[in-house]
């Protein structure tokens, strides 16, 4: 048996890519007799709003789809700072003061998900004073981890390349955990053997696959699926506000619109006008 989740984040309405989305890791698990959880990414600071995992719900049931709710990440702070306290008791985080505006001036080099964080913070001792970060010493990690590999549905066996990322943000100067820290500690506790997500994150799973070496923590399954694409040949997103354009679900679903009828439509591969499937897979652009 299967379990696997969907775990938007209520910083902005869900597009139609997260219904996409949705059904994908839904019929997964029902294909396979597994189970489909729903977890709400609730620790984005103030842009969260806590009425918006009620739309959730109500979007995903007017699509038809059935889950298991587990615990919002904000009932897990604990979980989080116990990681990042015995991650840094190892040496393996190290504080970072700089802004972004500073690491730009620097001209690091762009990796797969942007700017590569130079480490002009490793190994300097930080005015705590000041908001700082903790960043994983990759290098340090990697050292301690030995080789590792993790398999993706869709892609086959792959050897875990974190250096790719470089020197990953695990606790926020302005959250309790970033997105690689909190994911992955909640997909071990609630017991997610596939992870199930899109092509855009395909490279952060090489950083959590470190992450469950380092805190000894079970090894799932991925399977990123394709992304869906505006005309413009760039994916849906909130940063888009993709979710007030038409494409919004508590928007169509406001409007009238049949949800069920949508979602298969999307499981035919049946794209509303404008949109597309991405035809890679495996993380490129």
């Amino acid at each position: 048996m299967i379990v696997t989740r969907f775990a938007p984040s209520p910083n902005g309405p869900l597009h139609l890519g997260h219904a996409w989305s949705a059904v994908v890791a839904h019929d997964l698990a029902r294909e396979r007799g597994g189970r489909f959880l729903l977890r709400i990414e609730d620790i984005d600071g103030a842009r969260s709003r806590p009425e918006l995992a009620d739309d959730f719900r109500r979007d995903l049931e007017w699509l038809g789809l059935e889950w298991d709710e587990v615990p919002a990440q904000s009932t897990r702070l604990d979980s989080y700072e116990a990681a990042a306290r015995r991650l840094m008791d190892e040496g393996l985080l190290y504080r970072c003061t700089c802004t972004r505006t500073e690491i730009q001036a620097l001209e690091p080099r762009m990796g797969p998900e942007g700017l590569v964080y130079p480490g002009t913070c490793k190994g300097l001792h930080r005015d705590l004073d000041r908001p700082s970060a903790l960043r994983l010493d990759v290098d340090a990690a990697m050292a301690r981890a030995g080789e590792l590999f993790w398999k993706d549905e869709t892609a086959g066996r792959i050897a875990a390349d974190p250096r790719e990322l470089g020197d990953v943000v695990l606790v926020r100067k302005d959250a309790p955990a970033s997105y690689h820290l909190a994911a992955t500690l909640d997909d071990a506790a609630d017991g997610v053997t596939l992870v199930t997500r899109g092509a855009d994150l395909f490279f952060a799973s090489h950083i959590h696959r470190l992450l469950q070496e380092l805190l000894r923590l079970p090894v799932p399954t991925w399977h990123h699926h394709a992304l869906l694409l505006e005309e413009d040949g760039k994916k849906l997103a909130k940063s888009r506000r993709s979710g007030e354009r038409g494409l919004g679900l508590t928007e169509m679903r406001e409007a009238g619109k049949d949800g069920r009828a949508l979602a298969e439509n999307l499981r035919m591969g049946q794209m509303p006008c404008g949109i597309a499937l991405s035809r890679f897979p495996h993380g490129e652009t």
